[in-house]
């Protein structure tokens, strides 16, 4: 059930994204569906081998190089999804930053009204 809620989540934090962002278009829910599949998957297998080997860039910029993974990582994406489409690098690195924005914010939302029912003993 937490992976179903996680995946709708972070389809509704790409629907977010493409609303906010110039650039980054989804051209159905299923195709932002699909893209936060992909997404999950690329994060899971690709994104750690990413980001062992641009280490260096990472600690020299203090972090900041992980803006430009997440972008490429975003980019990566719409290779596999037709329906989703970030039109260059300017707008995958705001995406990623936006994206990760609104993923945190709504997984602290679920998680606070997650928390305030009352628990049974």
């Amino acid at each position: 059930m937490a992976l179903l809620i996680s995946l709708l989540l972070n389809t509704l934090a790409l629907i977010i994204t493409a609303y906010i962002v110039p650039g980054i278009n989804v051209s159905s829910f299923t195709s932002a569906l699909l893209a936060a599949i992909v997404l999950g998957v690329i994060n899971t297998f690709i994104k750690p081998v990413l980001v062992l080997l641009t280490l260096p860039l990472t600690l020299l910029t203090l972090g900041l190089f992980i803006f430009i993974v997440n972008a490429i990582v975003l980019r990566m994406t719409t290779l596999f999804v037709s329906g989703f489409q970030v039109d260059g690098w300017m707008p995958a690195i705001l995406g990623a930053i936006v994206l990760s924005i609104a993923s945190t914010a709504l997984s602290m939302l679920v998680k606070d009204f997650a928390g305030t029912g009352k628990k049974r003993k």
